[in-house]
């Protein structure tokens, strides 16, 4: 059974590791011995289904900024604890002798990890046997500039495949990645990856004609929270519960401020999330990459509020290109009020359904299991 070394790094939410989890099930079902090495902050539940798991000593954005980065208890992140994360990725590759080594989002992003990735990277190259090594990338990346752009297709001369899970009808890689031109002899789309089974099943009848919104994990969801709130009565849905799921990464501070209310009901985020969103009339989210598709496979109608900073764009280059072709409302996240709130409720609820758009591809955990396979061989 050909060993998979699959490397990923969470900065901020959890979203990262969600998707790596889930394709790491992916490729142990399609007949891949699999170790997930995980170097963000452990969470609890993350299912894996026989993965073998790593987690290396952890370390987080040092804020929303995504500029720096710091160890989990708030530390900078100094040569010593570089060193001690090295050290361990490097004897793990070498106890592991991997027939792939898999880096997620690098380089495309992840870059401030350099400083363990590029020796990860040279070590798998000098190994006896040379392991296949693959870039695991998003549908979208965050926009660079010619510099950023030409060092990251400097550093693919390394990589044997970009692996793109994502759909080009749905959103094309080169809308965001300037430097497609150059990489697409090695670039395969897989489809899109999902943490759960988006199939129609046995559904029950909680969260019927409700609005849910969600944050993901929730780290930086509290003013959409508190945004919805203060929209309610702006709407033509005024009159219907609102259902906020926090996220486990939401604040405590923030929990404790949002405003308990009649029609209201504030609570963790749900197992059942895409059942309560088959049932709602409205999803209002974050644009992540796992609501996103959880919204576009399931939901009636969307407004996506992306999360943005300077360092990060993917959120709102994703919403924008779902929003050009009609698919949901977006209000830019420097323009959230609860007024630029109900206006993207008014033009969500005025606009088509999302099922007749048509499914989305979202078989890419089996594709992307069956394309290795196909490259080993060749």
């Amino acid at each position: 059974m050909s060993r998979v070394f699959f490397y990923v790094q969470h900065l901020l939410g959890i979203g990262h590791l969600r998707r790596a989890a889930a394709l790491a099930r992916a490729l142990m079902a399609g007949g891949f011995d699999v170790l997930l090495v995980s170097g963000g902050a452990p969470i609890e539940g993350l299912v894996l289904n026989g993965v073998r798991f790593y987690q290396l000593p952890p370390l987080r954005a040092a804020d929303e900024s995504l500029r720096d980065l710091a160890r989990l208890d708030g530390a900078p992140v100094d040569e010593a604890f570089q060193r001690q994360r090295i050290e361990a990725l490097l004897g793990l590759l070498r106890a592991e002798t991997p027939d792939v080594v898999i880096t997620e989002q690098f380089p495309f992003g992840r870059t401030r990890l350099r400083f363990e990735l590029l020796p990860l990277l040279e070590a798998a190259r000098a190994l006896p046997k040379r392991p296949l090594i693959a870039c695991s990338v998003r549908d979208v990346v965050r926009r660079a500039g010619p510099e950023r752009v030409a060092e990251t297709v400097q550093l693919l001369d390394c990589f044997d495949a970009v692996l793109i899970h994502g759909d080009p009808h749905l959103v094309p890689f080169e809308r965001s990645f300037a430097g497609w031109a150059r990489i697409k002899g090695r670039a395969f789309y897989t489809g899109y990856v999902s943490e759960r089974d988006l199939a129609q099943g046995v559904q029950s009848a909680e969260g019927k004609d409700e609005v849910v919104v969600s944050v993901g994990g929730g780290a930086v969801g509290a003013p959409l929270l508190r945004a919805a709130i203060t929209a309610r009565p702006k709407t033509a849905l005024a009159d219907r519960t609102w259902r906020l799921l926090l996220g486990e990464n939401l604040p405590a501070r923030d929990r404790a401020a949002l405003a308990r209310e009649e029609g209201i009901v504030v609570e963790p985020a749900r197992a059942d999330f895409t059942t309560l969103l088959r049932n709602a009339t409205l999803s209002i989210s974050q644009a992540g990459y796992n609501t996103t598709l959880e919204t576009l496979c399931c939901a009636d109608r969307a407004v996506f509020v992306p999360f943005a900073s300077e360092r990060e764009t993917e959120q709102a280059d994703r919403a924008q290109a779902l929003a050009e072709r009609g698919m949901v409302a977006v209000v830019p996240p420097a323009m959230l009020s609860a007024q630029s709130l109900a206006d993207a409720v008014a033009r969500a609820l005025a606009g088509p359904s999302l099922k007749s758009f048509g499914a989305c591809d979202v078989d890419g955990g089996a594709r992307t299991a069956a394309l290795l396979h196909r490259l080993l061989v060749r």
